[in-house]
């Protein structure tokens, strides 16, 4: 037995060169299963919720393929790794929808902040009181899973001193989200958040974990991680789902492991520790230096997924997952995609140097994966 998994993808259109342009509006227009982000730059598929691994690597992957290809069509154009506008255009909003009010009001209140690319990670879980307990433990360590994903280190075409600039900029809202008890405090919260204008509407929670659900906060059948960069490697991307479903399964077997039980800090000493972790995170991903939550104990954030990595291991070997997970190790060994980014800087690469050469490993790799697994699975 597995948890349902599924991905919402957003991916920046552009040239070869790392140019990034607008064309979302026309995507959606032509092909199915994609949808627009306020700015036309960026544009989102999702994947279905699957349970097995191998058939979420093609879900990944396919909708790339049929995009790269209409693209091609349209010009040359391709997709663009990283989670921010890394060689420039961050001046101005390009609206995809100049007519949707909620989409003025997040130009008009937050600006090119919020034009990133990113990954949100969606594990089933449809018991209230379960999620709202893994919704605690994994915000606690939301902070590993940025260091593990961090892509955006540089904004118009300079390095920005953050791995994650994404992170390191996008205004979380509301400012101030307390740890939720129970799922009836999560609904009292939001609904309060609402009536103040805090939020916007119940899409408005942006911060690094949140319920979600067919109709929130009342009907809640997942838990939306929010906070990773684009990992547009896919088996990369798996192996970090795979951590999150193994540190859930332990959660489920070690209800313990719930932080207002494990925890020797307050409620409230735990979301000033993770704000601070996160943007520990955002500065040096994998190289930051954490708290732990449930000591305050300092910890390396590398040193803290090795610890984890060792744990959940028999909850994934259990499940028949654990070659899915195994490729984090590669990840703590070389770097992350910001890290690797960087030390072709320090080599005296540019920016545009740089990311011209992700956009071309990155085709060559989905090429790879589409040519030597899905068309095994469809046979």
């Amino acid at each position: 037995m597995l948890l349902s998994k599924g991905f919402e993808v957003e991916m920046y259109t552009g040239t070869p060169q790392g140019n990034i342009v607008g064309l979302s509006d026309r995507i959606v227009a032509d092909l199915d299963g994609f949808v627009k982000e306020p700015d036309s730059r960026n544009v989102e598929y999702t994947t279905a919720p699957l349970w097995c691994y191998d058939r979420l690597l093609c879900a990944l992957v396919r909708p790339r393929q049929r995009l790269r290809a209409y693209l091609q069509r349209l010009g040359d154009y391709t997709l663009i790794p990283g989670s921010t506008l890394s060689l420039g255009g961050s001046d101005r909003f390009w609206r995809s929808d100049p007519k949707n009010p909620y989409h003025t009001y997040i130009e008009n209140t937050y600006g090119t902040k919020v034009v990133t690319a990113s990954i949100h990670i969606n594990i089933g879980i449809s018991q209230p009181e379960l999620l709202m307990r893994a919704i605690r433990l994994i915000r606690m360590e939301a902070p590993l899973f940025l260091a593990l994903s961090a892509s955006s280190p540089f904004l118009e075409g300079q390095p920005t001193g953050y791995h994650s600039t994404r992170w390191g900029l996008f205004p979380k809202t509301p400012a101030h989200v307390p740890i939720f008890e129970s799922h009836a405090h999560y609904i009292r919260w939001t609904e309060e958040q609402l009536v103040a204008g805090t939020m916007q509407n119940v899409r408005h929670l942006w911060s690094s974990i949140r319920p979600n659900g067919n109709n929130r906060p009342h009907d809640l059948n997942r838990l939306e991680l929010r906070i990773c960069d684009l990992v547009v490697d896919p088996i990369a991307l798996l192996a970090i789902t795979a951590l999150l479903e193994a540190r859930i399964w332990q959660l489920i077997q070690d209800p313990t492991l719930d932080p207002l039980e494990k925890s020797q800090l307050s409620p409230e000493d735990l979301v000033t520790l993770t704000d601070a972790n996160e943007a520990a995170a955002a500065k040096l991903s994998l190289e930051a230096q954490l708290r732990h939550w449930q000591d305050g104990q300092p910890i390396l954030a590398r040193d803290w997924i090795e610890q984890l990595y060792q744990e959940v291991w028999p909850f994934a070997k259990q499940r028949g997952f654990s070659c899915f997970l195994s490729p984090l190790k590669k990840i703590l060994r070389e770097g992350n995609t910001a890290q690797k980014w960087l030390t072709q800087i320090d080599q005296g690469l540019d920016a545009h140097q740089v990311i011209s050469q992700a956009i071309q490993t990155t085709l060559t790799q989905e090429q790879e994966l589409e040519d030597k697994l899905c068309q095994v699975l469809v046979a």
